[in-house]
């Protein structure tokens, strides 16, 4: 005789199952994003890796240790090397507006021909170097708030580089301990999608790894020559505006924001010669993206490039960066099963 279970006793039981689960969620919030970001990270760099743990004779812990060392060192160095910069640069525009050694040159007749904006900027160009404290007044108000948005910016990059630096090390850790995570991931999957659930995973990593390299491989691609433009060119602050071309690709957006308010200064400082060079060299480097992206999007993968790029922008706009890979997993196992749905209504 099947022994009836008591309503009650199924209640409680849900409820300290709903209790455990959200203390559970609620412990470990803080460290779900840097921890979405570390299986990224592992999953995305696990060929590179393998290469090297090859080099070491297949030496997992060491390798997996150095592997780390080097990640962490390329991550930090560029940070360090743009915040120095950013000091330098603060230290010396401070030290020139103390000692009133600041001056601004006239501007040149050339900007006038700027569409719409060249007759005002040319005005407040000029008044500007002659009397900058007078200018600057009349922007006070505009000046404090994008000084406070500029430093709750800065501080929101230095606490997200934090998080980032240790989704890094975790990587390392996961990578070092893979066969038991993959072990798990299998089983896991298993357990919520039946055998085939199996099946996913290696679409899964697959996915990430093209929006890995076609989408911050190519905004990495286009930072590094953006920045050999702007320092060739002699343009202040080439390290930012680099920086500011990586995440406007990063988010999906047109370098061209960045680059073409920087050709037009460049027109206006420098010879018609240098600027046509110049102009035609970022003119390339903001379009080289569609060249790249149908190179590497997609590549290898059973998932159509539309399907990621669709997924990659749709799950930025509702996530931010780390929806570029949410958003693309969540529409490649959609269409995976739709696919399987209809191979299934075939038969």
């Amino acid at each position: 005789m099947e022994h009836k279970q008591n309503p009650y006793d199924i209640s409680i039981r849900l409820l300290v199952i709903g209790i455990l689960l959200i203390s559970t969620f609620w412990i470990i919030s803080p460290f779900v994003l840097p921890l979405i970001w570390a299986i990224i990270i592992a999953v995305a760099i696990m060929p590179l890796y393998k290469h090297f743990e090859k080099l070491l004779g297949n030496k997992v812990k060491l390798s997996a240790t150095l592997f780390t060392i080097i990640m962490v060192t390329v991550l930090v160095l560029p940070v360090l090397a743009v915040s120095g910069s950013l000091i330098e640069y603060v230290q010396a525009l401070a030290t020139v507006m103390q000692d009133g050694s600041i001056h601004i040159p006239p501007a040149n007749e050339s900007v006038k021909s700027w569409p719409l904006i060249g007759n005002k900027v040319y005005e407040l160009w000029n008044h500007a170097s002659r009397n900058l404290v007078e200018v600057l007044e009349q922007f006070e108000d505009q000046i404090i708030s994008f000084s406070s948005y500029l430093l709750k910016a800065i501080a929101g990059f230095g606490i997200g580089m934090l998080q980032f630096l240790l989704s890094v090390i975790i990587a390392g850790i996961l990578i070092a301990n893979r066969k038991t995570s993959i072990e798990r991931v299998k089983r896991l999957a298993i357990k919520l999608a039946g055998e085939k659930g199996e099946n996913y995973i290696p679409m899964i990593g697959a996915t990430i790894r093209s929006i890995a390299v076609g989408v911050m491989g190519v905004a990495a691609i286009q930072g590094v020559l953006a920045y050999a433009g702007f320092w060739l060119a002699d343009i202040p602050g080439a390290e930012f505006w680099a920086l500011g071309v990586v995440i406007l690709a990063i988010v999906q957006l047109p370098p061209t924001l960045i680059i073409l308010p920087i050709i037009i200064y460049e027109f206006s400082v420098a010879s018609t010669t240098t600027s046509v060079v110049f102009a035609i060299y970022m003119a390339l480097v903001s379009l080289s993206d569609n060249a790249l992206k149908p190179l590497l999007l997609g590549r290898g993968g059973e998932v159509p490039m539309l399907v990621l790029l669709i997924g990659s922008i749709g799950g930025m706009l509702s996530f931010g960066i780390i929806g570029l890979f949410v958003g693309s997993v969540v529409l490649a196992v959609f269409f995976k099963i739709y696919q399987e749905w209809l191979d299934t209504a075939k038969t």
